[in-house]
């Protein structure tokens, strides 16, 4: 134990000009850098999944069908975002799953 924490001062390190603190040498929880590339890749899914939206639902399908005929949708694109926000996910996932530095 430092002389710091026996005399009960930690050493602290603020950001946003003091909203949040943190103790110097602490890392993140495990399950909270978990969420970044449950979250991430769900969501990247569901906007490949729902790219045409919910053709298949039983009363607004063919509406949506029609809509799609209307406004011609393009797939590629839609993949392209798909792919650029996985690929924004598993950058933030490397930095979240580092070993923090020191300070």
């Amino acid at each position: 134990m430092s002389d710091a924490q026996k005399n009960g001062q930690e050493e602290l390190k603020e950001y946003a000009g003091g909203w949040l603190t943190e103790r110097k040498g602490t890392d993140v929880p495990g399950f909270l850098k978990l969420v970044f590339p449950i979250i991430g890749f769900g969501c990247a899914a569901y906007l490949v999944v729902q790219m045409t939206g919910d053709v298949n639902h039983a009363t607004r399908g063919p509406l949506v069908q029609q809509f799609n005929a209307a406004t011609r949708t393009n797939p590629g694109l839609m993949y392209g975002i798909a792919t650029l926000a996985a690929i924004y996910v598993a950058i933030v996932s490397v930095f979240a799953f580092r070993k923090p530095h020191k300070d």
